[in-house]
């Protein structure tokens, strides 16, 4: 059977694996993506962000399990498919002798639903220099001609490989806008690999965190932030504090009369409960991303 039962999904894979020799790239991977949202795909060098999102383009086929993409098999993705499909790699490869002009002339031939004035606008937002040869951008510029391929013909699923890592701060502002409101406009569905946390952060309504080639987290953004927190807690007597042992306390940093606690939230004491038993001061913060996946990366369990 070509197509998936559950075709209404952008992707869904089952106990998706992909092995190159010895080294196990993909191990055992089930997750699924609907309609719309931005997914932010995060995960050390070699955790597989790069070999999920090559099998969900079917440019990698997968070594075992189910994988299905725009309710097709990956093996057997085609036009229907593929023109509905937006992917901006790491490492973007080109005809290198052509303008960029000419190189969107001859990509917008494919697809059918190619959006001039989209593009227009991404080449002013982003000063994409079109009438230079491919050859000569720079890595930014280059990144910039991926972007506007992989976004103007307005696809169903959007990859993205590490889009903005090349990209001044002005540019990945702009980018970042663009994801929003390319969401907003068309349902389109977003998955973003990064190392640059704190521009996830600013657009994903979900993470999914990958190592070892396996999901440890998959959890709505909001969700995420509202399971852990920093507590400053500071001794009302002016004694030095003694550690803590409550088990929502994930880390503690102590000095004197103040402490630092990172702290689970769906176990732990309300603040108000916490202070009086222990006869101290407490300021709440959360925690942002690029803690939260400190945390796992530290082997603290981080659960939905």
């Amino acid at each position: 059977m070509n197509s998936h039962p559950d075709s209404p999904l952008v992707f869904q894979a089952t106990n998706l694996a992909k092995h190159y020799d010895a080294h196990v790239a993909l191990a055992g991977v089930t997750l699924s993506l609907g309609h719309g949202g931005i997914v932010g795909l995060i995960g050390r060098n070699g955790a597989g962000k790069s070999t999920l999102l090559n099998v969900m383009a079917g440019l990698t086929l997968p070594t075992s399990g189910e994988c299905y993409t725009l309710g097709t098999r990956t093996d057997l993705l085609d036009s229907p498919e593929l023109t509905r499909l937006g992917f901006v790699m790491q490492e973007p490869r080109f005809v290198e002798w052509m303008t960029v002009e000419l190189h969107l002339e001859f990509t917008a031939s494919f697809y059918p639903s190619w959006d001039r004035d989209l593009q227009g606008r991404l080449v002013a937002m982003l000063d994409v220099p079109v009438k230079r040869r491919l050859g000569e951008l720079s890595t930014g510029d280059r990144q910039k001609v991926a972007i506007l391929l992989g976004m103007c013909h307005r696809p169903a699923l959007l990859l993205l490989d590490e889009p903005m890592s090349s990209l001044d701060p002005i540019a990945r502002s702009r980018m970042l806008e663009l994801l929003l409101e390319l969401m907003g406009d068309d349902e389109c569905t977003v998955v973003i690999s990064s190392h640059l946390l704190n521009d996830i952060e600013k657009v994903a309504n979900r993470i999914i965190a990958l190592d070892a080639g396996r999901v440890v987290l998959d959890e709505g953004y909001d969700e995420l932030l509202e399971s852990y927190a920093e507590w400053v807690v500071t001794a009302k007597d002016g004694q030095s504090l003694s550690p803590f042992t409550e088990p929502c306390i994930l880390r503690q940093q102590t000095s004197g009369r103040i402490a630092r606690l990172t702290v689970c939230l769906a176990d732990a004491p309300e603040v108000e409960s916490f202070a009086t038993a222990h006869n101290v001061l407490v300021q709440t913060r959360p925690l942002n991303l690029e803690e939260i996946y400190a945390l796992l990366l530290r082997g603290q369990e981080v659960v939905a």
